[in-house]
């Protein structure tokens, strides 16, 4: 099978000259229309290599980082740029830059680790209402509703505070809110895949409604959850921020950028770089994060 390029697109080569008399030029077809497409998204590209920058730096903190994240030089004091401290130190002597790395550590796993149950429990959530309809529809939707209805940081502070402020808090809180989105976005795509022809073929060939909705339906509606998921990582992360700024999040002495941001406001006259720099990374995760699902979006977006 071959593809044509040029002004025919991408598709089969149809046989014979072309419309003008000129013959087709036409390569081999790529083994997958979705790499095919990735390899032409530069969103995608740029996203994932900034993704995975990041990745690669969080996972390779203990080696890179030139200090440990708490280790403190007293005699090296708020200072400025130098040989041992490339980005100067806070107040407490902390090294900038190892604080920054190990932070970024902490942000970003918390934040992967807190959007996964959410995913999961949304995702089946949505399909299960979406396919059977009923009574398990009304009774998710209108759970739906009323997790909706509340603003978002209110009712995660709110669990934090009952909980208790820290990763577990954190944990526990998106796990009430955060599966509501996931489960209107796959529900709304059930409820067209069920009618569909290939659905209500297996219905007719006797198939059991676990098969049908892990073979035939849930392949078709979990692409808008799977998108979703890194811009949701982002909100999460921006999340796990704000409730390190107000001292709910991560905990001293772990390191985090919200943390950082908190502590570094005191000095933006003299020191802006300790408040700056923690907005900065925090601010390239999520333009990697973001690029990286407007690109997963285009790639899996039906023709």
């Amino acid at each position: 099978m071959t593809t044509l390029v040029g002004r025919y697109g991408p598709g089969p080569a149809p046989e014979g000259p072309g419309p003008d008399g000129a013959p087709v030029v036409a390569r081999k077809r790529p083994r997958s229309v979705l790499a095919y497409r990735a390899r032409h998204s530069p969103t995608l590209i740029i996203g994932a290599a900034i993704t995975l920058g990041l990745v690669l730096v969080a996972v390779l903190a203990p080696l890179i980082s030139p200090y440990a994240p708490d280790h403190q030089d007293l005699y090296n004091i708020l200072s400025g740029v130098s040989s041992k401290h490339l980005l100067g130190t806070d107040e407490l002597g902390r090294d900038e830059l190892s604080r920054l790395i190990w932070a970024g550590r902490t942000d970003l796993r918390v934040g992967i680790l807190a959007v996964i149950f959410p995913f999961c429990f949304g995702t089946a959530m949505g399909t299960l209402a979406g396919y059977r309809g009923g009574w398990l529809d009304t009774v998710v939707m209108r759970a739906v509703d009323v997790l909706i209805a509340f603003p978002f940081y209110v009712l995660v502070i709110g669990l934090i505070f009952v909980v208790g402020a820290g990763t577990t808090g954190i944990y526990v809180a998106f796990a009430v809110v955060d599966w509501v989105v996931y489960a209107r976005a796959v529900r709304s795509t059930t409820l067209v895949v069920r009618e569909s022809d290939y659905v209500a073929a297996a219905r007719t060939g006797g198939l059991p409604d676990w098969r049908i909705l892990w073979r035939h339906v849930l392949p078709n509606t979990i692409t808008q959850a799977v998108v979703y998921l890194t811009n949701d990582v982002v909100l999460v992360i921006v999340a796990v921020v704000t409730l390190g700024y107000l001292g709910l999040g991560v905990q001293p002495p772990t390191p985090d950028w919200g943390a950082m941001i908190g502590e570094g406001q005191e000095f933006l006259t003299t020191y802006w770089a300790l408040a700056t720099l923690p907005g900065i990374a925090v601010l390239i995760t999520g333009l990697g994060l973001s690029l990286l699902g407007d690109g997963l979006a285009d790639v899996l977006r039906p023709q």
